[in-house]
C-alpha cells in the first residue's frame, strides 16, 4: 500500500515549471499535485558520485525543490565511466559543482552544495531540514553514518549499492508511518561490514544509471505518496542476467528483542558467522578472476549475481565465503530466504588467509 506523502504541495506552480513537467501532471496516480509535492519536497543526497549522479539528475529533472548535496571529494578522470554528473573538464573540480551546474540547467530546483565528509559526529547536523535522504556513499563506515543519522532524525532513508554486475536498492526507516514496517541498515548488514572497493572489484558502468534511476524513483514516490515503496524489500538487481527479483527485509532487531531476554541489549546479526567451515560445504561467491588468485579448498565457485538468481540451486548446509565477508552476507540472506541453511565464514578469505597464518608453525614455507 501506499504510505502517506511525506509533503503538503506548494500552493502553484510557476507557469513555466507546468509546462516543464507536464508529463508527470498527466499521470494518474501523480498528477498535478503530486508534482507539487515534488515541488515542496527537500532532499538531501550524500554521494555525488556512481549512484548520486543519476540520483540528482533525475530528481532535478522531475523539479525537487531543494536538493543538498553531500560529498567532499574532487572529479578524477577514472569516475567518468560510470559517474556521468561529470565532463572531461570537471577532473579535478568538486564533485559538487557538478551537481550545481547540471541541476541548473535542467531546472529550477535550489541546490544546497555541502563539501564536507558525512560522519557520525555531523550527520544529523548535514541531514537536518531534509524530508528525505538519498545515500550514494561507497563505504560502509559513510552508509553507517548516514543511516544513524536518518534513524535519529525519523526520516526516510533510500539506499542502494552496486558491486561488480550486482546491485541493491531499498528503503529503512525507523518511524514509518502506518502501514510501515521500520527496517533499518542493521537489518541487512551486520554493524561493521566492508565490501571491496570498485578499484580492487570493478563496476559495470550502466548499472551506476540503473540502480540510482531505481533510487530516484523510491524517492519521488515517498514524496508524493504514491505507488508500494520498497520498504520490508530489497531489490536485488544481475546485471550480466538482465534479472531482478526481491526478498523480504525483516526488521531483525525487534524480532530478536521479542525472543530474548529484556536484560539483554546484545547486537543481533540474522546470518550468523563461523571461523571455519567445520565439516560443512564451503560456497565461493567471488570472481572467476579472485578465485583463479587464492582459492578456498574444496570450495564450490558459483558467483554471487548466479546465487541471488537461483538461490534454491544451492544445497545446504552451506559456508559461504567471499573476500571480506560483505557479498557473503548478501548471498547467505538471499539463500536462508529461500530455505537454505547458511552460514557467513566470518571476515571472508582475507581474514581466513590471517588466521591460518598466525596458527602455522614458524619456519614453515609462506
Amino acid at each position: 500500500m501506499p504510505l502517506p506523502p511525506l509533503v503538503e504541495p506548494i500552493a502553484a506552480l510557476s507557469d513555466e515549471e507546468r509546462t516543464r513537467t507536464a508529463r508527470h501532471a498527466r499521470l494518474h496516480r501523480l498528477g498535478e499535485i503530486g508534482q507539487r509535492r515534488i515541488a515542496a519536497a527537500h532532499v538531501a543526497v550524500v554521494g555525488a558520485g556512481g549512484l548520486g549522479s543519476p540520483v540528482v539528475l533525475a530528481l532535478a529533472a522531475a523539479g525537487v525543490g531543494t536538493l543538498t548535496i553531500i560529498d567532499d571529494d574532487v572529479v578524477d578522470l577514472s569516475n567518468l565511466q560510470r559517474q556521468v554528473m561529470h565532463r572531461l573538464s570537471d577532473v579535478g573540480a568538486p564533485k559538487t559543482d557538478s551537481a550545481v551546474r547540471v541541476a541548473g540547467e535542467l531546472s529550477a530546483t535550489r541546490v544546497l552544495p555541502v563539501r564536507e565528509r558525512l560522519t557520525p559526529d555531523n550527520g544529523a547536523r548535514l541531514l537536518a531540514g531534509a524530508d528525505l535522504v538519498v545515500d550514494g556513499s561507497d563505504e560502509f563506515s559513510s552508509r553507517e553514518a548516514v543511516a544513524s543519522a536518518c534513524e535519529s532524525l525519523g526520516v526516510p532513508l533510500v539506499w542502494g549499492t552496486v558491486q561488480e554486475f550486482a546491485g541493491q536498492v531499498t528503503v529503512f526507516w525507523s518511524r514509518p508511518p502506518e502501514p510501515g514496517v521500520a527496517t533499518r541498515l542493521s537489518d541487512l548488514y551486520a554493524p561493521g561490514s566492508e565490501a571491496p572497493a570498485c578499484s580492487a572489484v570493478g563496476v559495470f558502468g550502466p548499472l551506476c544509471l540503473q540502480v540510482g534511476a531505481l533510487m530516484a524513483g523510491e524517492a519521488l514516490k515517498l514524496v508524493a505518496g504514491v505507488g508500494e515503496p520498497l520498504l520490508g524489500r530489497v531489490l536485488l538487481i544481475d546485471a550480466l542476467a538482465s534479472t531482478q527479483r526481491e526478498i523480504a527485509l525483516r526488521p531483525a532487531r525487534a524480532a530478536a528483542a521479542a525472543a530474548r531476554p529484556a536484560t539483554t541489549d546484545a547486537p543481533v546479526d540474522t546470518v550468523p558467522e563461523v571461523d571455519e567451515p567445520d565439516d560443512r560445504a564451503v560456497l565461493d561467491v567471488r570472481e572467476a578472476d579472485e578465485v583463479a588468485v587464492a582459492a578456498f579448498p574444496g570450495a564450490l565457485h558459483v558467483p554471487l549475481a548466479a546465487v541471488l538468481a537461483e538461490p534454491t540451486a544451492i544445497e545446504g548446509p552451506v559456508v559461504v565465503v567471499c573476500q571480506v565477508g560483505a557479498r557473503a552476507r548478501v548471498a547467505a540472506r538471499a539463500l536462508r530466504a529461500a530455505g537454505v541453511e547458511a552460514w557467513v565464514l566470518a571476515g571472508g578469505m582475507d581474514a581466513w588467509t590471517r588466521r591460518h597464518a598466525a596458527s602455522a608453525p614458524a619456519g614453515a614455507a609462506s
